[in-house]
């Protein structure tokens, strides 16, 4: 007998095949006029961020000193370590106003979903 979380699960995997679309997103393919902001610490960023990656230590305070200064009609794709700290980051802008922010997570989950090579 499954148990009835399980079954739920596997009823919400049955739904999402039969309409065509995933339970995940597996890319994300940012225009090319993107800003990537990397939330890290510049010892993390030092270590390997995304090809092109703005570094705004957010817990520095780098990233609240320039948020009045950031384009708020512009489009924005967050990353950190774990996806903390981009959270708290998209947040921020969101309650600037901000209104095309994407939270990619991790850096791991960042590189993956945008094919973005990581860097030195």
């Amino acid at each position: 007998m499954l148990r009835p979380l399980a079954a739920l699960a596997g009823s919400l995997v049955m739904l999402a095949s039969i309409a065509g679309c995933s339970a995940t997103n597996d890319s994300i393919e940012l225009s090319a006029d993107t800003i990537l902001v990397d939330v890290r610490t510049p010892a993390e960023y030092a270590a390997g961020h995304l090809d092109g990656a703005t570094l705004l230590d957010l817990n520095g305070g780098e990233f609240a000193a320039a948020l009045p200064t950031l384009d708020a009609d512009a489009e924005y794709a967050v990353y950190c370590k774990s996806g903390n700290r981009s959270g708290q980051a998209v947040a921020m802008m969101e309650d600037a106003g901000f209104e095309n922010v994407i939270d990619l997570g991790s850096i791991g989950e960042a590189a993956a979903s945008t094919q973005i090579e990581v860097v030195k």
